[in-house]
């Protein structure tokens, strides 16, 4: 299980390597994903918050990276944060989410993104549920549900 402190250590001395890679151009990815995805995966962009049904959903599943469609989290992780966005505790693996220091809008946080294909997916917050008291809070348009 991966916790706040291993979160920050990776944040200032690196991520593990991811387990495959996934790179395409700019105009590759514009051209295979939606115009709103593109802009929070590839721009790091931010939905607003309440803007997907996919809070409130709290059933089993898989949520996969919606642009090289890695397993990234799966449903048993998911809690309801009330924050507006999808949140869950943990990754699926600890080697497919890349952490890194995002010092926009005045604060310091960390980054999200798919280890494989550098798709921006949210924020890290050491304010989460137990056991890992940590908080992924992803946007939606980020990831994909599967059954």
């Amino acid at each position: 299980m991966i916790d706040w402190k291993e979160i920050l250590r990776r944040t200032s001395a690196g991520n593990p390597a991811p387990p495959s890679r996934v790179e395409r151009s700019d105009d590759a990815w514009r051209a295979e994903l939606d115009p709103e995805v593109f802009r929070v995966t590839r721009r790091a962009g931010t939905e607003r918050p309440f803007s997907s049904e996919m809070c409130s959903l709290l059933g089993p599943g898989r949520y996969h990276c919606a642009c090289c469609d890695t397993l990234l989290f799966d449903a048993g992780e998911k809690f309801d944060s009330g924050t507006g966005w999808p949140s869950f505790t943990q990754p699926a693996d600890d080697t497919v989410i890349a952490y890194s220091a995002d010092h926009g809008h005045g604060m310091v946080r960390v980054e999200t993104t798919c280890a494989v294909c550098d798709a921006h997916l949210g924020h890290v917050f050491p304010d989460g549920p137990r056991p890992s008291g940590l908080r992924y809070c992803m946007n939606a348009l980020a990831l994909r549900k599967h059954s």
